[in-house]
């Protein structure tokens, strides 16, 4: 919460200096939706289980429902090929979000949206929250300060495992060359937990294997020998986790493993990340035929030192990058085909996600 009144502060101050008026609340939030779903589905089905260890046993896996509880809040133009739907219940693939340009100009577009979800037994919570501000007022020539983008966002993706803060400051420049092409150029501002951290590095031997056992060991695990062969591994409560060493290292070491991992990532503070940006957009409309495309990249990083910087851990400099792209096209009447989706990739994550088909319209 306290992330989203520092980006709905700083946009609102932004728009106040730039249009030298007094907010209107009222105006902001006019032809906003605001909204809230729940979603629900069968997930995995349930698998069996055999063990031969004590005799034949066999358990069942099973694989909870899958479900989703969405509320969010947003104020975006639709682009000519965006459905108007009866209602929003957050399945729906808006790819078009993650473009740079709006269709507003000298207006914000913001969206915020948070959901708490269960996927294949695993729980997430994801949010994605931006307020964005094209501004075109006031120059007439083809490179102007007063042509400008400024937006504010904030991405959490639990499935993909990436979590930051933006915010990006650019001069727009639309070229004559070519019709409906934009570019931009500025600078970005990322703040986020140090990516490329390995916890599990100062547990490496020479020899490139994990120190695993003396890890648990220091993390409250112990290990009992009965003296006639037998061993006896015990977690920090006391309780007996495994009897072999194959189920001590194939089932009870990962699990200390990511929970080391974890508790030791969550410990470091977030990294304030500085980087020159340059984009494109490109949209193009019509009944019959649509394209819209957008890019950006982040080609160089400000080294501003420390032990968990992202350059330490890449040896210099690396390429960051965005991109997307909705293309439909109705062939004829009756046949049409369309694609659409994101690609994305900060520091070492990748997420991505699309879609694909043909439609046949009978008449």
């Amino acid at each position: 919460m306290r992330k989203l009144l520092v980006i709905l502060l700083a946009v609102f101050s932004l728009q106040v200096s730039a249009q030298e008026k007094k907010i209107d609340i009222k105006k902001i939030f006019k032809f906003g939706t605001v909204y809230g779903a729940v979603n629900g589905g069968t997930s995995l089905s349930d698998e069996d289980a055999f063990s031969v260890t004590n005799g034949l046993q066999t358990s069942t896996i099973e694989t909870p429902y899958d479900y989703s509880i969405l509320f969010g809040v947003r104020k975006i133009k639709k682009f000519g090929y965006q459905p108007k739907e009866a209602f929003k219940n957050g399945t729906e693939n808006s790819f078009s979000d993650a473009a740079t340009l709006g269709l507003w100009k000298n207006k914000i577009e913001f969206l915020f949206q948070g959901e708490y979800k269960r996927q294949q037994g695993e729980t997430y919570l994801d949010q994605h929250h931006f307020i964005r501000y094209v501004g075109t007022d006031g120059c007439t020539e083809k490179f102007c300060w007063k042509h400008f983008i400024v937006k504010v966002e904030y991405l959490e993706d639990g499935f993909a495992d990436i979590k930051y803060f933006e915010a990006s400051e650019r001069l727009t420049y639309k070229t004559t060359q070519v019709e409906n092409l934009t570019f931009n150029i500025g600078a970005a501002q990322r703040l986020a937990e140090p990516y490329g951290y390995d916890p599990l590095e100062e547990w490496l031997l020479s020899n490139g294997n994990l120190h695993y056992t003396e890890l648990a060991l220091q993390e409250g695990y112990t290990v009992v020998f009965d003296g006639q062969g037998g061993v006896e591994y015990r977690d920090p409560s006391g309780y007996q986790v495994a009897t072999s060493t194959e189920v001590w290292e194939a089932v009870v070491i990962p699990e200390v493993l990511a929970n080391y991992s974890e508790k030791k990532r969550s410990k470091l503070e977030n990294t304030i990340q500085h980087s020159f940006v340059i984009g494109a957009d490109y949209y193009k409309y019509s009944k019959k035929s649509w394209m819209h495309a957008w890019g950006n990249v982040m080609p160089y990083h400000y080294n501003a030192g420390g032990e968990f910087s992202y350059h330490e851990f890449i040896g210099g400099q690396w390429m960051d990058y965005s991109a997307g792209i909705v293309y439909g096209h109705w062939i004829n009447k009756n046949l049409g085909v369309f694609i659409e989706g994101t690609y994305n990739k900060y520091w070492n994550r990748e997420w991505h996600g699309f879609s694909a088909g043909i439609n046949y319209r009978v008449f």
